[in-house]
């Protein structure tokens, strides 16, 4: 029988993984649960066995992969998926899912919810901004991009994106302005919002070259990964920007200093926040069990992200 193995550091939702079980045991599976585990060898123990394995954050690195000897398939269920070695991976023979699109609303609203928070000066009495007529640059323009772009214009915001991977036309038909460069994105825009993923190319990129071509007022709000900002050139814009802001759901190495200096200006979650929400948290784990069904029992790899 196929076995499938939960190992979540944080748990889903009790009501994600009844779903979960309810799609196992439809499609004949043994589902096994590793939940809110404490040492990397509680895990390494509980996948020996498993032909599958659905994760959030967790880590599978080329010691689970080794230990996991029945292995097929491990889903990450998100978007992100660098908390899995993808090229050990391959060599083992294993395929690696994520989920895309099913926190992308989650993580929209939460680039919102921290832009309203900062420009009504994190409700302390005084009086704010609006976004109403301010110009957001979305950098990347995929599921949480398009998702952001759809509540920007609900504020009425003018909403400009840039994507190297997707066609010009595809983001000029949802009435966003497609731009030729992240260059001109950061030149434009008052407001960034990154979803960029963390890859050797994007790693650092947005340094303070970049950042200091914002117009007055600038704002930038990473719900992508704490990588692909370079802390050194982010002290640098605090310090030579007092119109600078930075919103964060991912707090950089530096979050201590930067909350004690610039704490008006700043804003980190305590966590990941971007996926946390009961809708989220469903559909994701939803989605990574039908996508294993699928895999074990067709050979669907529609969502394959190594090679």
């Amino acid at each position: 029988m196929t076995k499938v193995l939960i190992a979540t550091d944080k748990p889903f939702a009790a009501v994600a993984v009844q779903g979960i079980r309810e799609i196992m045991e439809a499609a004949g599976f043994e589902l096994a649960l590793l939940e809110k585990y404490t040492e990397k060898a509680q895990l390494l123990d509980a996948v020996k066995d498993v032909d599958a394995i659905i994760i959030r954050s967790d880590i599978i690195d080329a010691e689970v992969l080794e230990a996991a000897k029945n292995l097929k398939i491990v889903v990450r269920a998100g978007a992100g998926y660098d908390n899995v070695d993808l090229d050990a991976a391959t060599a083992h023979n294993v395929c690696v899912m994520n989920t895309p699109g099913q926190n992308a609303n989650a993580v929209a609203e939460l680039v919102f919810g921290m832009l309203v928070y900062s420009i009504r000066n994190h409700f302390n009495g005084t009086s704010g901004t609006e976004l109403l007529t301010k110009k957001l640059g979305i950098l990347a323009y995929g599921n949480v991009g398009r998702n952001v772009a759809r509540i920007a214009k609900g504020f009425g915001m003018k909403v400009y994106a840039y994507d190297a991977f997707c066609p010009a036309a595809i983001i000029e038909n949802d009435g966003v302005k497609a731009l030729g460069s992240t260059e001109e994105l950061f030149e434009k825009c008052q407001v960034v919002s990154l979803h960029i993923p963390a890859t050797p190319e994007t790693k650092n990129s947005i340094n303070f070259d970049l950042m200091s071509k914002m117009p007055k007022g600038a704002t930038i709000v990473n719900t992508a990964r704490k990588e692909v900002v370079d802390e050194a050139g982010l002290v640098k814009m605090f310090e030579e920007r007092p119109d600078f802001v930075y919103l964060t759901d991912i707090k950089p190495s530096n979050d201590a200093e930067l909350a004690e200096k610039y704490g008006a200006r700043y804003f980190g979650t305590p966590k990941k926040m971007g996926a946390q929400t009961a809708e989220a948290n469903i559909n994701a784990g939803i989605a990574a069990a039908k996508q294993i069904v699928e895999f074990i029992a067709n050979g669907v790899r529609k969502y394959q992200v190594n090679k």
